[in-house]
């Protein structure tokens, strides 16, 4: 059974169902695309969901090292083409009919595993290795499955995820907290007056650390700008469906770090969210920029530049800071 075949069946439905019900920003994105793209797409966005919440929802670090054990077991079943679940088989069956490499969705583990072990983040740059394997890699996974005329794009990709990325880590920070977790680096918290934040997780967030945690936000929502506008330069690069899907959802990402900048950057102010009629209004937005694009993709169908599987594989170290 040919990828098509099986993505088109109950799969696709049950993907669909999840992206709709867990990610209602992506879901609007995803009904832009055709049918294989978006049957393809809500896959690998299941596959996903499905890791993380097996990993997440674990009620102590032991299982949660368990079950971070058994989505590696899964990733390898679905690469091999031994898995039995329907979603994982079709996971699998999308991976290889688009030469989806392994390596992506192994830094998307070992993303969750920074997770599992609590990991501090003592600088930027290693926040920004966390934001690559927590979403990065999910941009080039995408990349996969709609194709690019250029594999020059792929780093334009990996900064798009990570704008999305650092956009979540300065929605949630509030969140994250309650939880135990604290992603905000110890560089930019030193030096808006917070050092140490971290060794006081397990108590409520101090009313001394909400300016400065302000400050880093500020400071976050800014590099993550520099991504958007980086990742940007490689929506030319996709066929036309992909590109305005990818255009509307990052038009509603920068849009909720426009909103926490409204609150002033507190992150004690309420989770930052877009309204419906707002989506509604990025995805015209981004209609009306793909209109503005159709003469240069004209140029390049012209010339001869159609979409493909990408040839190269990216690493961390291949993707530089905007």
């Amino acid at each position: 059974m040919t990828s098509t075949a099986l993505v088109a069946a109950g799969p696709a439905a049950q993907a669909r169902a999840t992206i709709a019900v867990h990610s209602k920003s992506f879901a609007l994105a995803t009904a832009i695309l055709g049918r294989r793209l978006r049957d393809q797409t809500s896959v690998v966005y299941t596959w996903c969901r499905r890791a993380d919440d097996a990993v997440d929802l674990a009620g102590s670090r032991e299982e949660a090292q368990a079950a971070l054990a058994d989505q590696r077991a899964e990733l390898a079943a679905a690469y091999a083409g031994t898995a039995t679940d329907p979603v994982l088989a079709a996971f699998g069956e999308v991976a290889r009919a688009r030469a989806m490499p392994r390596a992506y969705p192994e830094e998307l583990l070992a993303g969750m595993a920074m997770d599992v072990d609590d990991t501090r983040y003592a600088t930027t740059d290693e926040l920004l290795r966390y934001c690559w394997r927590a979403a990065g890699v999910v941009g080039l996974m995408m990349t996969h499955v709609f194709g690019v005329k250029d594999d020059r794009a792929l780093p334009y990709a990996a900064h798009l995820g990570i704008a999305m990325q650092l956009t979540n880590v300065c929605r949630d920070v509030a969140e994250d907290w309650a939880r135990g977790r604290l992603y905000l680096p110890d560089d930019l918290l030193a030096a808006h007056g917070a050092p140490g934040l971290a060794d006081q997780l397990g108590e409520p967030l101090p009313d001394a650390a909400r300016a400065p945690i302000a400050a880093v936000v500020e400071d976050l929502l800014a590099l993550a700008d520099r991504y958007y506008r980086s990742g940007d330069r490689g929506i030319r690069d996709l066929p036309w469906r992909a590109a305005l899907a990818v255009r509307a959802a990052r038009r509603v990402y920068a849009a909720i770090g426009r909103r926490i900048a409204a609150q002033r950057h507190d992150v004690t102010a309420g989770r930052a969210f877009v309204s419906r009629n707002a989506k509604l209004a990025h995805v015209g937005a981004a209609l009306a920029r793909s209109a503005v694009d159709a003469p240069v993709r004209a140029g390049r169908a012209m010339v001869g530049a159609r979409a493909r599987v990408p040839a190269r594989t990216l690493e961390f170290v291949d993707v530089p800071r905007p």
